[in-house]
């Protein structure tokens, strides 16, 4: 069984570059896998490994500057959810290409998952979802309004452009994590909006504290590892990934005639070319060779 933690923490680190390869080096040492990424205003990361590990890497990370109080969401699966370790260097750890954002100095009003369902019944909240369309597409909030956004750097012009929607409501946001609520809540803050609230701990904390017969979430929450999608207590969706854009396929989404394995679907078939086709081809060709020997393939 392989405990997965997911964790963020903003924290000003003077000198990211510093804490790269000690962190990787204690990664490769505990036999973790995942990915880590620093930048000047801290840390986000999801990783795997055994239980013991993780809790050395833990140990580690709130020995950082700021670290102290970090906060961090384990899961588990029974097969190993990432293929390497990587520890790269960001100039943020949620791009969202606004320079004057800063979740160190404000955000909005956190919200338990205990008291969420109750925030967004209220006929005077809005509910607004953070995350990407294609997270969207498979499962979302009752009522949830969607920015139908491809990155989170569209956030703050979606906002701009749609502002006058909101007049006179107060905001309650939610993301996987929580990590995209830091900054998205500071902008709105920013932009004089003042009763703003966000889902401490984001949908996985709400999908493992409330029960699923008391919930408002409908379908299955995204997730960034080779599980690509967990429902109500955090068990693994029924969910595949395309290997060529990274975008969640159902069932059916696989019987497109445009799908192909690792290759392509129906959503990205015309969004590369023949020569990336070729390759991505080579790539599977490969992870075939190495599944047939009982091996891993690097980049699976």
């Amino acid at each position: 069984m392989f405990t997965i933690a997911a964790l963020y923490h903003f924290t000003k680190f003077p000198d990211p570059a510093s804490l790269q390869a000690p962190l990787l080096a204690l990664c490769r040492a505990h036999g973790i896998k995942g990915s880590i990424l620093l930048a000047t205003e801290g840390i986000n990361s999801t990783v795997a490994g055994s239980a013991d590990a993780i809790n050395s890497l833990i140990a580690h990370l709130k020995g950082l500057p700021g670290c102290a109080t970090l906060e961090w969401k384990e899961s588990w699966s029974d097969t190993p959810p990432f293929g390497r370790m990587k520890v790269r260097l960001k100039r943020e750890i949620v791009t969202m290409g606004e320079p004057d954002i800063n979740p160190i100095a404000r955000v909005g009003h956190y919200v338990n998952a205990a008291d969420w369902n109750a925030l967004i019944a209220a006929p005077d909240v809005a509910v607004i979802d953070t995350r990407n369309d294609y997270e969207v597409a498979i499962g979302t909030f009752q009522g949830a309004v969607d920015p139908a956004t491809h990155a989170f750097r569209e956030f703050p012009a979606w906002w701009q452009a749609n502002k006058a929607r909101f007049a006179g409501k107060r905001i309650a946001m939610f993301c996987t994590g929580g990590i995209r609520c830091e900054k998205s809540t500071n902008y709105l803050l920013g932009q004089g909006v003042e009763d703003v609230f966000h889902l401490k701990g984001g949908i996985l904390k709400y999908l493992e504290d409330v029960p699923q017969d008391q919930s408002m979430w409908q379908g299955q929450c995204f997730v960034f590892d080779q599980r690509v999608s967990v429902g109500h207590g955090l068990a693994q969706g029924d969910y595949d990934m395309c290997h060529a854009c990274r975008r969640p396929l159902s069932t059916q989404d696989k019987t497109d005639a445009d799908y192909e394995q690792g290759v392509s679907c129906q959503r990205c078939v015309n969004e590369h070319t023949d020569e990336d086709r070729a390759r991505f081809r080579e790539r599977q060709h490969q992870l075939a060779l190495a599944k047939s020997r009982g091996q891993r393939h690097f980049s699976d």
